[in-house]
Parts: C-alpha cells; structure tokens; sequence
C-alpha cells in the first residue's frame, strides 16, 4: 500500500518548522494521521512532537568538531557522511561505519513508516546547496523510495519579504526551479507568511503576478532601477545581463509557479493541503475514500481554482484583497465565522452529551430492573 507525504524545504527562517507543527495540527483537526520525521541537526527546539529525529544518530557538533567546520559547512559534511554521496553526485563511501549509519537509519524509517501507515512529513535544514546542488539528500530519498513504496511532494517554502526586491523575486525562481531538477519528485512552490506583505512597502505589482510568474519582462526596468543605485556601474551592467538570462530560462522552462500560506489561517491551510494532495496522488488514493470524512467534506465544498484563490467555501475571492488591500476585513470575517463555528459545535456537544445523559440514564434503570428482577424471581 502506498505511503504518503511531504518532504518540506525551503531556506532558513522561511517557516518550515513552524509549517510542519501546524500541518500536524491541522491533519489532527481533519483526522489524518500524520508523523514527522526531522532531518534538520540543527533544529535542536522542536516545535514538534516526532517519530524520528536525526540527531539521534549523528550530532551536528560531532561533525564540526571533527572536521573544523562551521554549521552550514557541518551540516552538508554531516549529510554527505551519512549518505556517501557528494555535490557532484559521486559515490565517497568507503564501506565503512557511514555505510552501516545510513543502512541503520533507512531501515529505522523504513520500519516507521511502513508499521505507522501514516501521512509523512519530513522536516529538512534550510541550507539551500542540499537541494539545489547537493545529491545527498535526493539519495537519501532515493534509497527510502527503493524501501518503500513512497508517493512524496516536495512542498518548497519561501518567505514573502522575497517579494518585496525584484532581484530577491528572480533568486527564489531560480532556487525553485533548481530544486525541481535536483530532487526529481512533485513540487509545490509556496509563498509563506504571507499574512506579512500587508506589512511590507506596497509591491509594484498585483500579488496574483508574483504567483503565476509569468511575463517576467516587465521586471526588468524595475531592476534597473535597483541596480542604479550600485556604484560598481560595470558589475550592475552584467549582473543585470545574467538577471534577463535567468528570466529566459525560467520562462522557458514554465515550471514555476506559487501557492501562498499563512499557517494561523484554516482556509489557506486547506487550499495548500488540497493542492499537495493532488501532486502526490493523495487525492486519488484508497486513503481519501476510506478516511478523512472531514477532509472529504471540506473538499467537496471547496472550489479547484489555484494559486490560493478559491476560498474554502468555494466562493472566489481576489489573493491581493484577501492578504493586502482589505486584510484586516478579511481576517476579522474569518474570526466571525470561526467563533460560530465553534458555538455550532459546543453546541452540538452539548446535545450530544444530553443524548448520552438521558441514555446512560435509562441504561441505569434497565440495570436496576433487572438486579430488582433477579432478588425477586416470583414477584412481577
């Protein structure tokens, strides 16, 4: 039976962790159940609670300790340790104590995995080079999917202040679209803290643009303008020749696109949900059919727009209104419509606790009756 998840990356302080503890909430909510698997060795404040964590089998400080590193360099050294593989893609195992580590490890999330029957997420560091340039991480899932009959989406996170720089914009579509090459599975390009850019100078163009990416083009004179600033006149000249370059390629490819995620909202929880769910096959699965009553439910009732712009009802309301222009409105209609909710349910807990009070209660007689019955037998 297939195995489901996410396999969450994204750059430091994008939310990844902060993403996965909420998933783990929200998937409670709905009834699905999930496991986290940590992979981050400096992630030492776990938000979490997880059914494996990857600092119970190499430390990052044993690594830097040994090989006279920092924490960026110690972390990609830790990996390529433990996998045997380098950023070129070579095999650097020497059949030695590494090789066992990594056989010990995929079979300890192998045995997790395949007993739990569960949705799994895993939680990744935020150094960019183990997925963008560095193979041990998509060896690592390579070997589990050998193991396992895995059906994992990548869901990559990218804080939304990347928005507020065109330069900043034209990096993440290139960390993107490098990470789809490198980690060979369904992506899901994500916009997180989006509930932040209301915050942020206004952006030059309509959020719904910074989604679709598409017409690159038009960023290009807002470059310039950035880079007018420099004072280095002839590195600004180039730097803004490799700018256009990477726009044609990320046009050529079209590969890119993004959903936005603000963790607190259910709505934007459950658009982002449902479009992982369609990526890796979630959706079409025996899981969906004979689980998740509540997410079946929420589905149904929700609508299949993309790039967050159907709300949960199905009703189609505008991403730039929803998270700038008139955020405040918005917010304070989802906490009305929340706080009913919540008096519909306590409500309904409440009819169903006298339900079962007035069934206890004649349970009880039917118990006295018939312990009254028995000291009795020949009175009727």
């Amino acid at each position: 039976m297939p195995i489901f998840g996410q396999v969450i990356i994204g750059p430091p302080g994008s939310g990844k962790s902060t993403y996965c503890y909420g998933l783990q909430q929200f998937f409670n909510s709905i009834g699905r159940h999930s496991i986290i698997i940590n992979l981050d060795l400096a992630n030492d404040k776990l938000k979490y609670d997880c059914a494996l964590d990857l600092r119970d089998f190499i430390t990052l400080e044993e690594i830097m300790s040994e090989n006279s590193l920092g924490p960026n360099g110690g972390l990609i050294k830790a990996f390529e340790t433990l996998t045997g593989v380098s950023d070129s893609g070579a095999d650097k195992s020497d059949d030695g104590e590494e090789d066992n580590l990594f056989d010990v490890l995929l079979n300890e999330i192998t045995n997790i995995v395949d007993k739990s029957n569960a949705y799994v997420i895993f939680d990744t560091p935020g150094q960019s080079e183990l997925f963008t340039s560095n193979f041990s991480l998509p060896n690592l899932f390579k070997e589990l999917g050998k193991r396992s009959d895995l059906r994992l989406c990548c869901v990559n996170l990218m804080d939304s202040i990347y928005l507020t720089s065109p330069s900043s914009y034209i990096s993440i579509l290139l960390t993107a679209l490098r990470s789809m090459l490198l980690l060979n599975m369904p992506h899901v390009n994500v916009i997180s803290k989006v509930d932040l850019l209301a915050n942020y100078d206004k952006l030059p163009f309509n959020l719904k643009y910074y989604l679709e990416v598409d017409n690159l083009e038009e960023l290009i004179p807002l470059l310039e303008k950035e880079m007018s600033y420099s004072k280095n006149k002839l590195g600004t000249k180039n730097l803004l020749k490799i700018t256009e370059s990477i726009i044609d390629l990320v046009d050529d490819y079209k590969m890119v696109d993004f959903e936005v995620l603000c963790v607190e909202d259910t709505r934007s929880m459950i658009n982002l949900v449902r479009r992982i769910d369609k990526a890796n096959g979630y959706a079409f699965g025996e899981n969906e059919i004979s689980g998740d009553s509540t997410w079946i439910e929420a589905s149904r009732l929700t609508g299949t727009s993309a790039n967050g712009l159907s709300d949960v009802w199905g009703e189609e309301i505008d991403i730039q209104e929803r998270w700038i222009d008139y955020k405040d409105e918005y917010d304070a209609q989802v906490k009305s419509e929340q706080d009913k909710a919540m008096e519909m349910i306590k409500k309904r807990e409440s009819e169903l606790q006298k339900g079962h009070d007035a069934a206890d209660a004649e349970d009880e007689y039917e118990r006295d009756l018939a312990n009254w019955k028995k000291d009795h037998p020949f009175q009727k």
